[in-house]
């Protein structure tokens, strides 16, 4: 009997509702072990929505789209592979009528599920599904439902990029499977991540001996595949975006490689080799708009900081050294970033001065003796940023979800215009949140709520009493709020029961911050 939608939804809600690591990877275990009975591909699914992430990454369907939704089904009748037809079908969906097309699938798909498996499919489309099975404890569901060492499921994914394939190779074929799994061009594995320190002295401390200080550009990370004239590109969400950069892969294509996969960033500059704002990049990366049109009002240069293929050598396991020796043979020298071997604090923090008055985000303080860690976030690499702090207003809060149903969670944040004395919204967070923060800030909305607090509502309008000390790595421009700018990783640091509303930081402030 195929596997129920239900049944995936019963699960998600199990493992939502426990705060014990045992208990979800029981809970998702069990479910791929009943996804391998109805086949390969339904544990592919299965693994993938459980983790809140679509195969086919993008479907064209937002959260307004999915405001107005048709009655519930009384009785669930949808299968798992049912849901994953309707989503493949919708993401296939293009050229005229394709809105009106749309919205008949989502229909059709949605008068079929109950009113419980229509909150979840909503979520799960919309990028919201939030119930505590991020990748650890995924991956750990997959060694335990398949018996296959956890070393080795990390390793697969790593190569893979999704839990999906990893956790179909697994059930299906056990650690023969996995092993033969290898860095394949063409197809994205998981960028390296970095840690984070709060200076360069701490991250030097960390690491010790000699290490590389690299700038850190604030571009859009770039997983770019060349195999024989042919590129393929990819963000750090391993979505393919060869399409919108016509520009870098004609670079890229020029290259005298056979094959290559190279980790670096593309970013927009200005004529005086200034980087532009975020957003300049981001809207170029991310628009729809004719491609060859924008490569001329807006050009992006490519930098690589790491070379993981070579010429059908694989050099995951080798030193960072030797990686970038042979990236230095590989790319023309404007295409790397500057970069400064060094074991003498003095000489790093004065590097990261001058990136940082260059405009550049700040740096990346790597061991050169460590291999590529694909998907992992470890002390091999340490990004020092020069962090800036507000203190701002809390105009209203949102309900969480997932782990933090029940708690008033993501705040939105206000700045006062000096100029009016108005208060204007900047942005919105709920990082930085501590279990105890959260049961602190839930009775405390309650006291400014203007309304009593409903849970069937989405927001809660608060009296802007409440100063809040918000961390954020840059501002970029934003049509979504009202004072045209938004604040980039917001995270709360504090409360600040000590500062008044009326000594808040103003919007003049966070505009000078930007260079506006």
């Amino acid at each position: 009997m195929p596997l129920s939608l239900s049944d995936v939804v019963a699960t998600s809600r199990t493992v939502a509702s426990t705060s014990s690591r045992t208990a979800k990877v029981d809970a998702l275990a069990a479910c791929l072990r009943r996804a391998a009975d109805d086949g390969p591909e339904t544990v592919e699914v299965v693994a993938a929505h459980l983790a809140g992430v679509l195969p086919q990454r993008r479907l064209g369907v937002s959260w307004r789209g999915l405001r107005s939704l048709p009655d519930p089904a009384a009785t669930s009748t949808l299968s798992v592979l049912e849901v994953h037809a309707a989503a493949t079908e919708l993401a296939q969906v293009s050229g005229t009528g394709s809105a009106a097309r749309r919205s008949a699938l989502v229909r059709a798909l949605f008068e079929r599920a109950t009113a419980e498996e229509q909150q979840w499919l909503r979520g799960l489309m919309t990028g919201e599904t939030r119930q505590g099975a991020g990748d650890g404890v995924m991956l750990q569901a997959i060694a335990k439902a398949s018996g296959v060492p956890d070393a080795t499921v990390r390793r697969a994914v790593m190569l893979a990029g999704h839990a999906g394939p990893v956790a179909r190779a697994a059930l299906d074929g056990g650690v023969e499977a996995l092993d033969g799994l290898r860095l394949e061009v063409g197809r994205p594995l998981r960028p390296m991540l970095a840690g984070s320190a709060p200076d360069v002295p701490a991250a030097l401390a960390g690491l010790g001996g000699e290490v590389l200080v690299e700038t850190k550009l604030d571009g859009i990370r770039l997983q770019a595949h060349v195999d024989h004239g042919d590129v393929r590109l990819f963000t750090r969400t391993l979505e393919d975006a060869t399409d919108r950069l016509p520009d870098i892969v004609e670079a890229l294509a020029a290259l005298d490689v056979e094959s290559a996969v190279l980790d670096g960033e593309v970013i927009a500059l200005r004529e005086d080799g200034r980087p532009e704002p975020f957003q300049v990049t981001g809207a170029r990366t991310a628009s729809s708009a004719d491609p060859e049109s924008l490569r001329d009002e807006v050009p992006l240069t490519p930098y690589f900081f790491d070379l993981m293929h070579i010429d059908g050598e694989d050099l995951l396991d080798h030193t960072a050294t030797d990686r970038w020796d042979r990236l230095a043979q590989t790319v023309p020298g404007a295409w790397l970033p500057a970069r400064l071997l060094t074991a003498d604090p003095g000489e790093a923090q004065a590097f990261f001065d001058d990136v940082v008055r260059a405009g550049h985000e700040g740096v990346i303080v790597k061991d050169p003796t460590l291999p590529y860690a694909a998907g992992r976030r470890g002390q091999g690499w340490v990004k020092v940023k020069p962090r800036h702090t507000l203190d701002l207003v809390v105009l209203a809060v949102e309900w969480g979800s997932g782990r933090r149903r029940g708690w008033l969670s993501n705040i939105h944040l206000g700045a006062r215009d000096a100029e009016t004395g108005e208060l204007v919204m900047l942005g919105k967070t709920f990082k930085g949140m501590t279990d105890e923060m959260l049961r602190w800030q839930t009775e405390r909305f309650r006291e400014l709520a203007v309304d009593e607090p409903d849970s069937s509502e989405w927001a809660v309008q608060l009296r802007p009493e409440q100063v809040v000390e918000i961390a954020f790595d840059g501002v970029q421009r934003s049509s979504r709020y009202p004072g045209g700018m938004a604040l980039r990783f917001a995270r709360v640091l504090r409360y600040r029961d000590d500062k008044p509303v009326e000594e808040i930081d103003t919007v003049q402030t966070v505009r000078q911050l930007a260079g506006w």
